[in-house]
């Protein structure tokens, strides 16, 4: 097998001509649109929009991190949610540190600890008014609970369909312990009613924008570093391993360290989307941990092409698009039109959106040849 990485730029001067293009869109179109053109006008994008395209944009993420692990190493992870919500809890205990005593009780711990009769803050919101500390614990909480988890895992060569079915046991299990009120993490409300975000108001058009430029910012950094990573010879080894995992032990590679490393990346990732999203979304409760939400990731990932990385960014902004229409305009037919989607895409799009439009765009070429 040839486990030689390719030589050349990471993209072509049409795949950088697209980035550029696209942080056009973020930097400058998108905050004219919304900020400085007026509510009347027929271009003005409102707020609404802007967030729901930041959110969007955070589940591409948590979709590439899917593609990853599942599309160019062949582990299907059904827990990716719940590194989405560590994350995000993450973030959420440092907003609800940020509104002080702006809450209901008028007092400095959140609302539901005043309600629980808390006295003093749990152990493990210590440091949780810190920003640098918080924004380290999106980083190493999902990591450190991803490489603990997969390093046992991968050691006792768990895959295939028990690793599925464990991965989705760990984050109902995490759901259930979110759940109970005495974890100090609000139980089935968990955090909302956030007011600021370094000391600057979190409602404003203009900190809606900025956070959507982020998210779109993270989102093709992401990307690059992804693609970087497919066509190094790192990647090739996580393809070989995918299409035959006993051929690359017997060539000398060790394929724990490999699939432990992008397992944990992809978890890290997933963790960074739940930051993001959490204050554009304004609440992160145990709902995230649903089996369902982490399901949601494959199938977006399925729908827009595994093994593509343009696939699910594609296919989470399809499936979210689709949903988020459905839901206004036909509310009762939208988990119909979700499964009627899964299967067309199971039984006759095994490659997804974007491989159907190369097997069309290639059969244009051929015709035109």
């Amino acid at each position: 097998m040839d486990l030689q990485p390719r030589r050349g730029l990471l993209l072509g001067a049409k795949g950088w001509s697209v980035v550029f293009a696209l942080l056009a869109v973020l930097v400058l179109v998108v905050p004219v649109l919304n900020l400085v053109l007026p509510a009347d006008h027929p271009l003005h994008l409102s707020e609404f929009y802007v967030t729901l395209a930041g959110k969007i944009m955070c589940y591409a993420i948590c979709a590439l991190a899917m593609d990853l692990i599942w599309g160019y190493t062949g582990i299907l992870s059904l827990g990716h949610g719940l590194f989405f919500a560590l994350g995000g809890y993450a973030m959420g205990m440092y907003l609800m540190r940020q509104i002080g005593a702006e809450g209901q009780y008028k007092m400095d711990m959140p609302d539901f600890m005043v309600f629980l009769n808390w006295k003093e803050f749990p152990w493990h919101w210590t440091f949780s008014d810190s920003f640098v500390f918080q924004a380290a614990m999106v980083l190493l909480v999902p990591g450190l609970l991803a490489f603990v988890f997969g390093y046992f895992a991968f050691r006792s060569r768990i895959k295939g369909v028990y690793f599925s079915i464990i991965t989705q046991a760990m984050t109902f299990a995490a759901m259930l312990l979110f759940f109970r009120n005495e974890t100090g993490f609000g139980g089935n409300n968990g955090f909302t009613d956030f007011k600021r975000v370094l000391d600057l108001p979190i409602a404003t058009p203009q900190m809606r924008v900025t956070l959507f430029v982020l998210t779109g910012l993270v989102l093709i950094g992401f990307w690059l570093m992804a693609r970087a990573i497919v066509h190094s010879k790192y990647g090739r080894v996580l393809q070989a391993i995918r299409d035959a995992e006993s051929r690359v032990m017997f060539t000398g590679y060790d394929p724990l360290a490999y699939k432990l490393s992008i397992w944990t990346l992809s978890a890290v990732m997933c963790g960074v989307a739940g930051a993001l999203y959490v204050p554009q979304v304004g609440i992160i409760n145990p709902s995230e941990m649903s089996p369902a939400a982490s399901i949601e990731i494959a199938i977006w990932t399925a729908v827009g092409g595994r093994a593509t990385l343009v696939g699910p960014v594609v296919g989470a902004l399809f499936v979210n698009g689709a949903k988020s229409w459905f839901t206004q305009v036909f509310p009762e037919f939208w988990l119909y039109f979700l499964g009627a989607l899964f299967i067309a895409v199971t039984l006759w799009l095994p490659d997804g959106i974007v491989g159907l439009a190369r097997r069309l765009f290639g059969k244009k070429k051929e015709a035109r040849a």
